[in-house]
């Protein structure tokens, strides 16, 4: 869990990284890495729910 937990947030500093990009410069391949980033992030947090409530088991 704790690797899936590393994942997302290696994830989310992409993300993060590029919706500034585009925000801030206008930058329209910032703004579709982001939304490519959006989705990796998506799975991975239904990854970590998943693992998470067989861990509360």
């Amino acid at each position: 869990m704790k690797e899936l937990v590393e994942k997302i947030n290696a994830e989310f500093a992409v993300f993060a990284a590029n919706a500034a990009a585009q925000v801030e410069k206008g930058n329209k391949a910032a703004g579709t890495r982001a939304r490519k980033s959006a989705l990796e992030l998506s799975k991975l947090m239904k990854e970590f729910r998943k693992v998470s409530v067989e861990a509360s088991k």
